[in-house]
């Protein structure tokens, strides 16, 4: 069997990485994996569960937990012990508290885990905020998306729009400013730019242009390790 890819996208939240890697996973053919959507889960479970503050129960809890992820018709479908929550854990409270959870360095250890085993084989693109640092620091493609600060609140607060919620993009813009301040300061794998990644400022670009940028990369590489994709 022919060697593939494992294929890392970084950056903050609204900077692209989801809709942008989903799109290289299917030109590639490869296996798209949403690590942000696992910390979601979890957090979702932990509001339900009124567990907010409680550490070593929030990482018991997380570790009890059965998370399986698929992609299905172009969505990130997730479930938790058989229930689907992907719909639910895009809300605007678990968007709130996601960055609390995911600072919790025992349920990163827990998640970590699960990503590494779902990656280990290639034929991944796996995105999130810790891939290209913590997850696979040996990955063959490293991108880090970034985008300003407006950009990525009209982008969130039209994805929460077009979920049913609207959201006043000021308080979006907030919560994306203390999410970029939790994720980037936290002890347990902050959100950082690998020093061999590759940036790309998606503030003034199409997602088509977005994706041609990386598959351009990623043929570089290929072509550099005698792989064919």
């Amino acid at each position: 069997m022919s060697k593939k890819l494992i294929i890392a996208i970084d950056g903050p939240a609204g900077s692209g990485k989801s809709t942008t890697a989903k799109l290289v996973a299917k030109r590639l053919n490869y296996l798209y994996i949403d690590t942000g959507a696992m910390y979601r889960a979890v957090t979702l479970f932990v509001l339900r569960n009124k567990l907010m503050g409680k550490t070593d129960d929030i990482i018991e809890f997380a570790n009890s937990l059965n998370i399986v992820l698929s992609f299905i018709d172009g969505e990130t479908n997730i479930t938790v012990n058989g229930e689907d929550v992907s719909k639910e854990i895009r809300s605007f409270e678990v968007n709130s508290n996601v960055s609390e959870i995911s600072c919790i360095q025992g349920v990163r250890k827990i998640l970590v885990k699960k990503q590494q085993e779902m990656g280990k084989n290639g034929g991944v693109v796996m995105e999130g905020r810790d891939i290209a640092t913590v997850v696979f620091p040996n990955a063959d493609v490293k991108i880090f998306l970034t985008a300003d600060i407006d950009e990525r609140a009209e982008r969130r607060a039209k994805e929460f729009s077009e979920k049913g919620t609207d959201v006043p993009i000021d308080k979006v813009k907030e919560n994306l400013k203390n999410r970029d301040f939790i994720d980037s300061n936290r002890e347990a794998s902050p959100l950082k730019k690998a020093l061999d990644s590759i940036e790309v400022d998606t503030s003034n670009t199409t997602i088509e242009e977005q994706v041609e940028q990386i598959l351009d990369q990623v043929k570089i590489i290929a072509d550099n390790k005698g792989i064919r994709i």
